[in-house]
């Protein structure tokens, strides 16, 4: 059996949907999984072993570009998967991109969400198996799974939260880095204080004393981490007003930030693709939920804490807010402290 997961972006968004990929294997040890994707998140799917084949997209290129080469490698992409005739196509991300894809496969079974699951109607004309969700697919990572479950049926089948790994170069790099910088071998907390949107942030002030405290218990050392410039000069703000022994991400691959996630003793976040990654390693996570719901995307079990705004307007999805400052600031200090003493005790 054939089959194309259609799942482009964001970071966050793929990881959640690998336990659909997982489970696809778990039913069928001899499917064949191949997963388009945007060219940028290729490094996180390459190493996995339950996914056959890496199909990668760069539409942002081109989009910004509009250039005959970039063209000719859509038309080679679209040219491939049709070439492909998959069994089956599942797409997970519901918008018209992810259709237009999902359309151009030829797939015979095109399965996909219905009317009240797309983020975009024009979605609905791509797909000819549409999946009604229910109260129990709340969480962002079972929306994806109920498709493949009714894709490939299978009885009683669990699906482990670890989804992810890294690549063995990856991890002897960053095993290198840290036995560098971290000769005390103190417990390894990475923060990634960025994020896509502004109303998602935890503030800056926050961060700056959740580090003076580690600095002080001596016992931890905290790696800031990265994606963008901006992402960067905001930790070296944070960096610069905490003082003391902290590590600034000398930065790399995605494979790289991987390998860093899974040698970590802790990652701290808000709602952000590393901090789902830790998850899918299996490294454990403090999270900060402002507009988005943690019941609904954050990681779960016992080795996650979330921590959500108690604001009667959160979740609330605004990317611009009046009362951002308090939002932010609701989600105290001591309750990531009590949280990340919890984990690592």
């Amino acid at each position: 059996m054939k089959i194309l997961i259609v799942k482009t972006s964001a970071l966050g968004d793929i990881v959640h949907a690998l336990l659909a990929a997982v489970y696809l294997k778990k039913v069928n040890p001899e499917a064949q999984i191949h997963w388009l994707v945007e060219e940028a998140f290729t490094e996180i799917l390459e190493p996995l072993p339950y996914i056959e084949r890496v199909i990668p997209l760069n539409m942002r290129k081109l989009r910004k570009e509009k250039s005959l080469a970039e063209i000719r490698k859509l038309r080679e992409a679209i040219r491939f998967i049709r070439g492909m005739k998959y069994d089956l196509v599942l797409d997970l991300q519901g918008n018209s991109k992810s259709g237009f894809f999902t359309l151009m496969s030829g797939g015979a079974l095109r399965f996909g969400f219905d009317r009240n699951g797309v983020r975009e109607w024009p979605n609905l004309l791509s797909t000819n198996r549409k999946i009604t969700l229910t109260a129990k697919d709340h969480h962002i990572s079972d929306r994806s799974l109920a498709i493949a479950r009714e894709a490939v049926p299978g009885d009683n089948i669990s699906v482990p939260e670890i989804s992810l790994q890294a690549c063995e170069e990856s991890q002897l790099r960053v095993t290198k880095w840290l036995a560098e910088n971290n000769s005390d071998k103190k417990k390894i907390v990475v923060c990634h204080t960025g994020t896509t949107w502004v109303t998602k942030l935890w503030p800056q002030d926050n961060w700056c004393e959740l580090l003076r405290w580690m600095i002080e218990k001596g016992s931890f050392l905290p790696v800031l981490t990265w994606g963008n410039e901006t992402e960067r000069s905001t930790a070296q703000s944070i960096m610069r007003a905490s003082g003391g022994s902290i590590l600034l991400w000398s930065g790399g691959s995605l494979g790289d930030l991987t390998a860093l996630l899974f040698s970590a003793d802790l990652v701290l976040g808000s709602d952000t693709g590393p901090v789902h990654m830790a998850a899918a390693l299996g490294t454990p996570t403090v999270s900060f939920y402002r507009v988005t719901d943690s019941s609904r995307n954050g990681p779960r079990g016992s080795k996650h804490v979330c921590l959500q705004a108690p604001l009667d307007c959160s979740p609330c999805l605004l990317k611009e807010c009046p009362r951002d400052d308090e939002c932010g600031h609701s989600i105290h200090l001591k309750e990531a402290l009590n949280a990340i003493e919890r984990l690592l005790k």
